[in-house]
């Protein structure tokens, strides 16, 4: 068996700190919010927390233009991000012991800016070490790490809150993102994987800003840009609704935290694993595809939830198979969007298509929460699952349009 580079590892844990705070957000604090007697559609507007991860390329320039030698160009941005997610998650402990509504919901935020900032310079730290070939192992590394840090923020430590309380876990989150920080403080950032002539990795605001234009005015752009905001549009209106889905149709917070927080994200974990697979040795589009069209069966199943009547087989059936197939598209599509990348301008490059992936998905929460709340919409959960099922099939329409516009001879290329 192939050892591990010991690389993979260390982007694993720094996109596992990166999770913590997103876990929580997305399948933890609808649960929160809702036992707490929220509505539907206020829950849809919870979403807006984290627009950090959305607007992230506007500071990106920044990440890649500036940083220590001394330190480490990445690591220079990347320790004090840890630092001061640390310090947010303590401040929301106090936040939530004292069940301060409005400061606990600032402080997610916050915790949200942190990482993303340092999700920019982990992004670009992976587009300098990653050969071509390590595209598939290494976005398994990227989405395994965050989606363990979801598990945890999101899953394992909201079981555990029944014992620790809230305030607890987000403690029990500060101490594991200084656990990480100690790693990184005594890790030697490396060179970037691969010069291009006699110029500093550093480039000068003129010289990011041309690279910057090339890269958005190459042919298929436009197509590229739209294939990679909307694979997410409908998966993301149903996500949002299933977990109060399931708090109305009278499911326990401890029973969606352990079957949807922790044992569907090890599902999702397993399906990124069989992602970074496939990205390994198919066409990175044709794994899309495949991914993609999979993905849709269990969308579907969620519909029949509400048609056919909840069960706890039915449930956890849906469950794990959406978690495993959407795990399985994410990783492959970051691996395509990784191979569009140019590697001088990585962190600023891959965070503008990460940031197209994030505004792209961005409306699906507060759509789907005033389509399906009686005072609005009135849709209802099964007709916007139904619509997510159908934006989700659309999606791979724009697979056409991709395959006729070749990548830009100054980006990776895919591999076989």
């Amino acid at each position: 068996m192939r050892r591990i580079p010991s690389r993979l590892w260390l982007l694993c844990a720094l996109y596992f700190v990166q999770g913590l705070p997103f876990g929580f957000q997305v399948t933890a604090l609808p649960v929160y919010l809702r036992s707490r007697g929220v509505s539907l559609a206020a829950l849809g507007f919870a979403g807006a927390l984290s627009l950090p991860w959305m607007l992230k390329a506007l500071w990106a320039p920044l990440v890649d233009r500036y940083g220590s030698a001394r330190i480490g160009r990445r690591r220079s941005w990347i320790l004090p991000m840890q630092a001061g997610l640390a310090l947010a998650c303590v401040g929301a402990s106090f936040a939530a012991g004292r069940d301060s509504m409005p400061l606990l919901l600032g402080l997610i935020f916050v915790m949200n800016l942190f990482a993303a900032t340092q999700d920019i310079a982990v992004d670009g730290f992976a587009v300098d070490l990653l050969r071509p070939e390590e595209l598939g192992p290494g976005n398994t590394a990227q989405v395994v790490g965050y989606k363990l840090g979801m598990l945890t923020g999101g899953g394992l430590l909201v079981w555990a809150s029944s014992r620790i309380g809230w305030s607890g876990l987000f403690l029990a989150m500060a101490a594991l993102c200084m656990a990480v920080f100690t790693i990184v403080l005594f890790v030697r950032e490396p060179p970037p994987r691969e010069a291009e002539g006699p110029e500093s990795p550093k480039l000068d605001w003129p010289a990011l800003w041309a690279r910057i234009k090339t890269a958005l005015t190459v042919p298929g752009t436009g197509w590229l840009l739209l294939f990679i905001g909307t694979y997410k549009l409908g998966e993301t209106m149903s996500d949002v609704l299933y977990k109060p889905f399931l708090v109305d149709m009278g499911y326990t917070p401890g029973q969606i935290g352990l079957w949807v927080g922790t044992w569907g994200t090890a599902a999702s974990l397993l399906g990124s694993t069989c992602g970074g697979l496939l990205a390994a040795r198919l066409p990175l589009l044709r794994a899309v595809a495949l991914t993609g069209a999979l993905r849709l069966l269990p969308l579907a199943g969620r519909w029949l939830l509400t048609r056919a009547g909840v069960s706890d087989a039915g449930v956890l059936g849906v469950t794990l198979t959406e978690e495993f197939f959407g795990g399985a598209l994410t990783t492959v599509m970051f691996a395509f969007m990784m191979s569009r990348t140019d590697r001088r301008i990585g962190a600023t490059h891959y965070t503008l298509l990460a940031s197209v992936e994030v505004a792209g998905k961005a409306p699906a929460g507060p759509l789907a929460g005033v389509l399906a709340d009686p005072k609005y919409g009135n849709l209802g959960y099964a007709n916007v699952f139904l619509l997510g099922v159908a934006l989700s099939a659309a999606f791979l329409a724009l697979l056409a349009p991709l395959r006729r516009h070749a990548p830009a001879p100054t980006v990776a290329q895919p591999v076989p």
